[in-house]
């Protein structure tokens, strides 16, 4: 093929492989040796700064600076000399002291050719040498320290620039050789990717009638543009048939389930609702009447005919506000708002809010006096959730008529648990409680107004909060219990 993808990958990546090792070579040539002269400058200067500071302080002469030199020395592979205004030599780790102090009083008092020099100032001179004895090539750091001391740091350049030749012909011997099996290994994996692109090329004549859906928008003239016209055409074969199907599929079965969905709960709502409203109806029905046949005279019979109406027709209010609650909350028609807040301020203001109806029952409500506890919720709900804990438990004090709330903190989590003595919930009832108008006792239900939705909306708060909740009976009482996720006494 005239735009083969194998010819393409074998172009491109020999001349990326060759031009890499051009480049290398390139810099080898002209940037290393300039490195390399840098590198050991900066060691040199890194020297003379540490035994100035060792001379100042008076410890050039120690055991202990003694191998710090040798350290600096053998890792940067120079040697130092330093003597006193006398020529004496106060240290050195070099084989001829004596050469190396006339040489640099030679520079001192004589000068040196400013054409070798790399850095200068007033302490001290880098330059390069060529040792006249040797012919080795140098570079030397010489001066006088802080002390007064004369100085000399020198390391050989060990024949950089032939390093450098070497270098160049070990890179150019490694290249040629890494192109030639760079181009074999290109040729032979270009040839593996092109062969089933063009089997799927092939397979794709057979997918247009329905079996495969995607659009191919490169614009190349290689082998997997074969693939990509195909899958073009199928494409947009599709797009008019599947697309539409399957969209219109999705959205009638969730139609039918939404609906299925509404209709039953409609059924089950309308029936509850009639069943707990028959019983209230009658009695406002038959108060009402007796109030209008007269058949009570005196003030005090109509007066009690007055309040069961009153008393019936709250409670049938207070009904329907709890199921209209209740009936947002399965619909998710309530957007839940997770705010951090206090738990333990919204327990004790809502018991403090109950004060009055507690001491009318004689009830005792028992609490520690916690620390402020922050918690993530929706604070207006977990409110709710605990009112309906905390008239369950009034309803059902019990003889000893006492209530004890409890806030623990259990690692990520906040328990809240509301107790109340009196008699536990019979084990088969457990797991019916939240269950929207089930009564364990109707009679006494029926006695102090409830209506059996409480817990239902429980349940739906802390399920649309992914919380936990949940009763445990003891043998003197009932705890009623929720979560919450614990804000870990940090500030937002």
């Amino acid at each position: 093929m005239k735009y083969s993808l194998k010819r393409h990958f074998v172009i491109i990546f020999t001349l990326l492989i060759t031009g890499i090792i051009l480049m290398c070579l390139l810099l080898n040539s002209t940037l290393l040796e300039k490195y390399y002269i840098n590198s050991k400058m900066n060691a040199l200067i890194g020297a003379y700064f540490s035994i100035n500071k060792a001379s100042s302080a008076g410890d050039i002469t120690s055991d202990t600076y003694d191998i710090e030199l040798q350290k600096i020395c053998g890792k940067y592979n120079i040697n130092v000399l330093v003597a006193d205004s006398d020529s004496e030599t106060i240290k050195t780790t070099m084989s001829d002291p004596e050469f190396v102090i006339k040489h640099l009083l030679h520079n001192i008092i004589k000068g040196v050719n400013p054409e070798g020099i790399l850095l200068e100032n007033k302490d001290y001179k880098v330059q390069i040498i060529t040792d006249a004895r040797t012919q080795t090539e140098y570079i030397e750091m010489w001066g006088v320290l802080d002390t007064g001391y004369l100085f000399m740091i020198r390391s050989a350049l060990e024949g950089i620039r032939e390093s450098v030749d070497i270098s160049n012909h070990f890179l150019a011997y490694v290249g040629t050789a890494a192109i030639g099996v760079s181009v074999l290994l290109v040729f032979w994996l270009s040839n593996r990717i092109t062969k089933p692109i063009l089997e799927l090329a092939d397979i794709s004549e057979r997918m247009k009638h329905l079996d495969f859906d995607a659009k191919y928008v490169g614009k190349d003239r290689t082998e997997i543009a074969i693939l990509g016209n195909n899958i073009n055409e199928l494409s947009e074969t599709l797009e008019a048939t599947i697309s539409e199907l399957k969209t219109a599929n999705n959205e009638l079965l969730k139609d039918i389930e939404r609906k299925e969905q509404i209709d039953e709960m409609r059924k089950e709502f309308l029936s509850n609702v009639s069943h707990e409203l028959k019983t209230p109806i009658a009695l406002i029905q038959g108060y009402a009447e007796g109030l209008k046949e007269g058949i009570s005279d005196d003030v005090e019979s109509r007066d009690f005919y007055c309040d069961v109406i009153m008393d019936e027709a709250s409670k049938m209010n207070i009904m329907v506000k709890k199921l209209l609650t209740l009936n947002q909350l399965e619909f998710g028609n309530e957007i839940i708002s997770m705010e951090r807040f206090d738990i333990t301020a919204l327990i004790r203001n809502y018991i403090a809010s109950s004060e009055i109806l507690l001491k009318q029952k004689d009830i005792s409500v028992r609490m520690e006096d916690y620390e402020e506890i922050y918690v993530w919720g929706d604070e207006f709900r977990v409110e709710e959730v605990f009112m309906n804990y905390f008239s369950n438990a009034i309803n059902h004090a019990g003889d000893d008529r006492i209530i004890d709330v409890r806030i623990s903190k259990e690692a990520e989590r906040v328990r809240v648990s509301v107790f109340n003595t009196g008699e536990p919930i019979p084990e088969e009832s457990v797991g019916h409680i939240w269950e929207k108008f089930y009564k364990v006792d109707k009679a006494r239900t029926r006695e102090y107004g409830g209506s059996g939705i409480g817990l239902s909306i429980v349940k739906v708060i802390m399920e649309s909060m992914n919380q936990e909740y949940g009763v445990t009976n003891y043998s003197n009482g009932v705890e009623f219990w929720f979560t919450l996720d614990n804000c870990m006494d940090f500030t937002i």
